[in-house]
């Protein structure tokens, strides 16, 4: 891209200098990094998890809490806030900033690189992609499919920068439609519009997510040492017509006439009863045979960072940089040998990672090959 600089010598992808201003706990903060791994440290409350939203939020998307712009603005002020960072990718350079500008209205997310405003978010996701796991994840496989869906998107984003928008556009368009439909308003013409926009990029969700599914079940399937190896599948209808065979053109057609044939069904249910909307991540413990959503607490955390290791190995494989790997509170449900484990290979990740926790002796194996830094009351220290 034209708006990075070059840096002789690196193939790592880092931020190296994080800044915050008026962000959640966080009045002004300036903190320059190294290409290491980053440990976060201290009481609950302190300001940990907030560090890693920031992160999150130089990516599409809404950050790992999925928080509304004026929910991120410190002490809840109108005073807005401010998240940029300094980022080594593909051996370059980068200076992204977003945040909002506060005030009365519409909250509306301003996103710049190398001082210039962005066309598009998707962008952000060419420069740094960011993988996440946090403690509300932890019950992935047990909860609703909405969960598992939305984990699923950020994972096929990774891989395919448009995703997320042509999500947001099918999202979009359903919503109109089903807005018609609730308030009677059966304006074919429009109707039809809405249709053929749902059918166009319900598709193309349908297919990025089965090529994610190509691409990352056999690195799923291998296991990473204690981290069990998955059998990825998908359900829903686009998703599983493509897989048999279905031409997109074909598979497009044939929504958009089911969703006309459907307007009267998805009119009384109040819903869209059809759609990529409904789709789900199956995963099952390979060694096992057992879905996930029966495995122990513990084995279904081990099979989530297997899982998010398979993507980053496959990241790495394409033309897209290293993520960067946020884990919040990582060390609930590891036992030593597993916590072991995955500091050896975020040691030698090519992906800066950062991880949180209350006690720093969890993360001892990383002593010499981490930063670590004490936080407290939103204050950071050399630990």
């Amino acid at each position: 891209m034209e708006h990075l600089a070059r840096v002789e010598g690196s193939a790592r992808t880092a931020v190296r200098r994080l800044t915050l201003t008026g962000f959640r706990c966080y009045a002004h903060l300036r903190l320059d990094l190294g290409e290491e791994p980053v440990v976060l440290t201290g009481p609950n409350g302190a300001g940990k998890t907030n560090l890693l939203e920031a992160i999150s939020f130089l990516t599409p998307g809404r950050g790992l809490r999925r928080a509304r712009l004026t929910e991120v603005a410190a002490h809840g002020t109108a005073a807005g806030w401010a998240v940029a960072a300094s980022v080594q990718s593909c051996g370059q350079t980068v200076a992204i900033g977003t945040g909002w500008a506060g005030g009365e209205g519409e909250a509306k997310r301003m996103v710049r690189m190398d001082g210039q405003p962005l066309r598009t978010l998707s962008d952000l996701g060419r420069v740094l992609p960011v993988l996440w796991l946090t403690p509300a994840m932890d019950r992935l496989f047990v909860e609703g499919a909405s969960h598992r869906r939305r984990f699923l998107d950020r994972m096929v984003n990774a891989l395919d920068a448009g995703h997320a928008e042509r999500s947001a556009a099918y999202m979009r368009a359903m919503r109109q439609r089903l807005t018609l439909l609730k308030d009677g308003r059966r304006d074919d013409a429009w109707l039809a519009a809405l249709e053929a926009v749902m059918a166009a990029q319900g598709v193309a969700v349908a297919a990025a997510r089965n090529d994610w599914l190509l691409r990352l079940a056999p690195a799923a399937a291998e296991g990473h040492g204690p981290f069990p190896g998955a059998m990825l599948a998908l359900t829903g209808g686009l998703e599983e017509e493509l897989a048999a065979g279905a031409a997109a053109l074909a598979a497009e057609d044939a929504f958009r006439d089911r969703l006309r044939a459907n307007r009267g069904l998805d009119a009384a249910a109040g819903t869209t009863t059809e759609g990529p909307h409904k789709g789900d991540l199956a995963v099952t413990h390979a060694a096992k045979g057992m879905p996930a959503h029966l495995a122990s607490t513990g084995e279904q955390k081990a099979l989530l960072i297997g899982l998010m290791l398979a993507q980053a190995r496959v990241l790495c494989r394409g033309e897209a940089p290293p993520p960067v790997l946020l884990f919040d509170e990582i060390s609930a449900h590891l036992d030593a040998e597993r916590r072991a484990a995955l500091y050896d290979l975020l040691a030698g990740f090519p992906g800066q990672s950062w991880l949180t926790g209350t006690d720093a002796a969890l993360f001892a194996p990383l002593r010499g090959r981490a930063r670590f830094l004490a936080v407290s009351d939103a204050a950071l220290s050399e630990d």
